[in-house]
């Protein structure tokens, strides 16, 4: 716990190392767990391949949980 599965398009392994390591320290600042019981995966996905396999299959179907989507924060329309 927690578990963050990330898929995007393909980038250089320190821009991945780097984003990885942020998302990292996020989670153990703000999240308050130990860096023991977080994972994280890049998946990394073609330009052309984007829509039908992540926007479509994972994207859309999970709108209602979706924290940011298309750039725009969902959750400031709770607050």
């Amino acid at each position: 716990m927690p578990y963050i599965r990330i898929k995007a398009y393909p980038k250089d392994q320190a821009t991945k190392e780097k984003v990885v390591e942020a998302i990292n320290k996020a989670f153990v600042d703000n999240w308050g767990c130990a860096p023991e019981a977080i994972s994280i995966s890049i998946e990394e996905v073609a330009p052309e391949d984007w829509v039908e396999q992540v926007e479509k299959k994972e994207i859309l179907p999970m709108a209602d949980k979706m924290y940011v989507m298309n750039g725009q924060k969902k959750y400031e329309k709770n607050n």
